[in-house]
């Protein structure tokens, strides 16, 4: 017997542990199929057939195993998987040009990676612009058994916000990258969870059907004096947007999978990347239905409002309200949007305290350029563009010929720069240069708005750090003095985040620590703008990154035979 007794305690630990950490399978094929997602039909990027993709569920600690096929006939694939850490394994995090080769057409990759913290997640194609035609969908992580988080509710539902546009991204990217510019324009529509409603008699030529199940409106039913936790992502590929259920508060509880200190909102105010969790009691009147509503803010709105319902137990489903949808706040209420912003904190009992200090800090203006006559975005006025060999591959490879070596701008003349004008030299630089961090140490990044190429303009700009989370130092309008203005930030209850809006004509301090081994990049979530070239790549500690997986290459320097 007591021979038997360590036999006994290794199978109840493994046993214990096969208990707490799952693995989750999925396969999924890549294509091309006609859609119908606001009524009116267009091809579409789907996973399985569907736009969005299916959601992954999975505990704190579990795997992830995503076998994809990619089924598109002239298009390669890469699927990011938005605010997993990637602890570990970096060249999982599907970032084509900076940790991976894309999956050709005909190809499959298999995806492997943990989810070590519980929250809301997002993945998407991290491909071209592939993200606004349809690869894209949520990623659910539950607490571990047993943790008790700080609110209670009956059910939860998540809602993928989004925006959509009717014409391809080929068209959309040739444009872009072309001379003359040509804008991608406002979205056509707006969209929950998959489904908005474009009016048909602006249709054209194109084929539109009010009566396509596939745009029915999203509808979310509750049972009165219930409460309910609303997982909301924001995928879009240009819009900030502002959600509200009518007449109904929401408790905003979460942020980018991080407790909040708890604050009250009539609507919430979402950028592109950005992940929030709100707690609604079903206390109204409870024998009517209620609009769901998303409105673009921060740009002036021409796309008609995203409706969905919220759909009272017993009241029959047909029964729309009689009300006009909320139509939001003022779309350039900047204060309104930067007030939210200051409010979120970390939750009392979550707080991780910042470093006091850092040990480098970097600021990255961000302006609309011109670099030989092409339409640019820029920071420093280094417009950024990514290699054929993926950063990762040749930092772990010594393949350092394959991408400049000048380290980019630390800062720029912000003593000088008129950040309220057009830029006196619209003229900035290609480059795909990338800063090199000194592994462990503390990074502040100060982002720093300015006016547009157009007099009186200056447009939100979300960006987004893979591989880490952040903390939010602070907000402001105007520069950024660096000799002031750190005086004043928030090192007491800071929340961390991995994405965070800049807002119009103001800067944004952040601060975290370079302790990820591998090759990140941090780049504006519009779509169009790191098409662009808004975007910085940050290397830290690639020294003690395993051995790459062979799936990873075949692209540049990493084809056969080179």
């Amino acid at each position: 017997m007591i021979l038997l007794k360590p036999l006994f305690l290794f199978v109840f630990v493994i046993s214990f542990l096969c208990i707490e950490a799952k693995v989750h399978r999925h396969k999924w094929e890549i294509s091309y199929q006609f859609k119908s997602p606001d009524c009116f039909k267009k091809l579409a990027v789907t996973i399985n057939g569907q736009t969005p993709g299916p959601t992954i569920y999975a505990s704190e600690g579990d795997t992830v195993v995503v076998e994809v096929k990619n089924l598109l006939l002239t298009e390669n694939v890469a699927i990011h998987w938005h605010g997993i850490r990637q602890i570990g394994t970096p060249w999982m995090d599907g970032t084509e040009g900076v940790t991976q080769c894309p999956t050709l057409p005909g190809d499959t990759f298999i995806y492997r990676f943990v989810v070590d913290r519980a929250g809301t997640y997002m993945y998407h194609a991290h491909y071209g612009m592939q993200r606004s035609a349809g690869l894209n969908g949520m990623i659910v992580v539950k607490v571990r058994d047993g943790f008790k988080e700080p609110f209670s509710y009956d059910k939860e539902h998540s809602i993928l916000l989004n925006d959509w546009w009717h014409n391809s991204t080929y068209e959309q990217s040739a444009g872009l990258g072309g001379k003359p510019f040509v804008w991608v324009g406002e979205p056509h529509s707006l969209l929950i969870n998959g489904r908005g409603k474009f009016d048909c008699s602006m249709a054209g030529s194109g084929t539109c059907n009010v009566t396509n199940p596939d745009c029915a409106p999203y509808m979310i039913t509750v049972v009165p004096n219930k409460t309910y936790l609303l997982r909301i992502a924001s995928i879009t590929s240009l819009s900030a947007l502002n959600f509200e259920i009518e007449g109904h508060s929401l408790t905003v509880v979460e942020a980018d999978s991080h407790y909040v200190d708890p604050f009250v909102v009539k609507s919430l105010n979402i950028y592109s990347g950005e992940t929030y969790s709100v707690l609604l009691k079903a206390d109204q009147d409870p024998t009517r239905n209620y609009w769901m509503a998303s409105n673009v803010v921060s740009r002036k709105p021409t796309t008609p409002t995203g409706t969905g319902l919220l759909h009272y137990y017993k009241v029959p489903i047909s029964r729309l309200p009689s009300t006009n949808p909320p139509s939001g706040p003022l779309w350039n209420d900047t204060l309104y949007r930067f007030n939210q912003s200051v409010a979120t904190r970390a939750h009392p009992s979550f707080i991780e305290p910042p470093p006091v200090k850092s040990d480098r800090v970097i600021i990255l203006l961000n302006t609309q350029n011109k670099v030989n006559g092409f339409m640019r975005w820029s920071v420093n006025n280094i417009s950024f563009d990514l290699p054929h060999t993926p950063y990762l591959i040749a930092a772990k490879n010594d393949l350092r010929h394959v991408f400049e070596q000048t380290p980019p701008p630390e800062t720029y003349d912000y003593k000088m720069y008129d950040i309220n004008t057009p830029p006196s030299n619209p003229n900035a630089t290609r480059s795909n240069s990338i800063y090199k961090l000194e592994f462990g140490s503390v990074v502040d990044v100060i982002l720093q708005n300015a006016n547009t190429l157009t007099q009186n303009n200056s447009e939100t700009h979300p960006w987004h750090l893979h591989g880490h989370d952040f903390w939010v130092l602070g907000y402001g309008f105007g520069k950024f003095d660096p000799e002031t203005d750190p005086k004043r930030y928030n090192l007491k209850d800071p929340i961390l985040k991995n994405t965070v809006a800049v807002h119009t004509l103001g800067w944004t301090a952040l601060r975290f620590k370079a302790d990820n081994p591998g090759v990140w990049a941090f780049h504006c979530h519009i779509e169009s703008h790191f098409f662009m070239g808004m975007g910085v790549v940050f290397e830290e500690g690639v020294d003690k990154v395993g051995k790459l997986p062979e799936s990873i290459m075949g692209c540049g320097e990493t084809k056969p035979g080179n």
